[in-house]
């Protein structure tokens, strides 16, 4: 930066340089070099003005075509935050809708599992006491069977017995 500006400043110190050492050396030559220097000063003070208005410029030129720059790269990356929501609102949504469904029969489960867990104790128990009434029958029809065939083969003696009897008595 200072390059280019070192290049000018030199320009004018030369020229006040040139208008402090005149040629001539008269009295009129002296104010007429007064006069000359303070409008070479004016000029070199009107030059940096301008180079640094020059200058000034420059730098407003940059910064708004940084500014321009920076602008849209902020609309694009809005662009791409706006298609990134866009993409992900959908599955967001589904994902939303089968959570709640999934806590909907989570809820419905839970009396569900409850009263099975109640049903299949009931149905342990009932069950046990099936098979015991189940062994009890068997023992007692297998019991009421002995009796039988002991009292049908006590019969078929008495029968006998008394068979015999009445064929003796003829």
């Amino acid at each position: 930066m200072q390059g280019g500006g070192g290049g000018v400043e030199q320009q004018p110190m030369q020229m006040v340089l040139r208008v402090k050492h005149p040629s001539s050396s008269s009295m009129g030559d002296e104010e007429e070099a007064g006069e000359g220097s303070s409008r070479s000063a004016l000029s070199v003070f009107k030059a940096k003005e301008e180079q640094i208005e020059r200058r000034k410029m420059e730098v407003r030129e940059k910064v708004f075509a940084h500014l321009g720059r920076v602008e849209e790269e902020s609309k694009r990356l809005a662009f791409i935050r706006q298609e990134l929501e866009g993409m992900a609102d959908p599955t967001r949504k589904e994902v939303e809708s089968i959570r709640k469904r999934i806590d909907t029969v989570n809820r419905q489960l839970k009396p569900l599992g409850k009263s099975c867990v109640k049903k299949e104790k009931e149905y342990k128990e009932v069950l046990e006491a099936y098979n015991e009434k189940s062994k009890e029958k068997a023992l007692l029809v297998n019991r009421l069977i002995e009796l039988v065939s002991e009292s049908e083969r006590m019969r078929m003696k008495k029968l006998e017995e008394l068979n015999k009897t009445v064929d003796s008595l003829y």
